[in-house]
């Protein structure tokens, strides 16, 4: 379970700088063109609120591009964080494969 890649882009960075400055809009605007409240889409810039099935599909829409790839995004920060937290990492690792019968 030694996995001990590079630290993923947050999906706050990427829908800032690949997203949002090329584009030139801001949070507010970002947050009229998905139909929600600015205080969602800035806590999902900041990294404070992770990506839902919800949240990708509308993103998608906005930009044009596949909800899978915001959820992809999420998944691996959410790998990355499981893996390189002390405390989750010692949960984790208490778990054994199931004996089975013969």
């Amino acid at each position: 379970m030694s996995r001990s890649y590079e630290r993923p882009t947050s999906v706050g960075e990427t829908l800032i700088e690949e997203f949002m400055k090329p584009m030139g809009i801001n949070q507010t605007q970002l947050a009229q063109a998905m139909g929600i409240q600015r205080r969602l889409v800035n806590e999902v810039c900041r990294n404070r609120r992770v990506i839902t099935a919800d949240t990708a599909l509308m993103l998608s829409r906005v930009f044009g591009n596949s909800a899978e790839f915001w959820l992809k995004l999420q998944h691996d920060n959410d790998l990355w964080e499981a893996l390189h937290d002390p405390k989750r990492r010692q949960r984790i690792e208490r778990a054994h494969p199931v004996a089975t019968a013969v």
